[in-house]
């Protein structure tokens, strides 16, 4: 029995949810980089980010490869950098909208 595309939608999302996950992506975004460098700009022990980048990996969100000595990271699609884009836009709406609110709210006197 396969999963509804609702429920794959859902487990993409739940992956995606962790911030050293979205930073890691965020990094690949402009290529490949070999796990050195994600360390040496994500603030987290090698374990951890090992961790998340298999999470990443087994999501198929990510691939990895060899070149020589080095474990290289890239994104699996371009898609995933179009879709931090729309976070961002969306994120940016959201934060708008709430300030305009905030800016309502204190117009009001009651």
């Amino acid at each position: 029995m396969s999963v509804p595309l609702y429920q794959a939608k859902a487990e993409m999302f739940r992956t995606l949810g962790h911030p050293v996950r979205i930073r890691v992506l965020e990094l690949l975004q402009d290529g490949p980089k070999p796990v050195r460098d994600l360390l040496a700009e994500i603030d987290v022990e090698a374990s951890n980010l090992s961790q998340q980048l298999a999470v990443l990996r087994r999501a198929g969100i990510v691939t990895s490869f060899r070149d020589g000595a080095l474990v290289m990271y890239a994104l699996s699609t371009t898609d995933v950098a179009d879709l931090l884009a729309a976070g961002r836009r969306i994120l940016g709406a959201v934060l708008t909208d709430r300030d305009g609110l905030l800016v309502q709210l204190r117009a009001q006197k009651r």
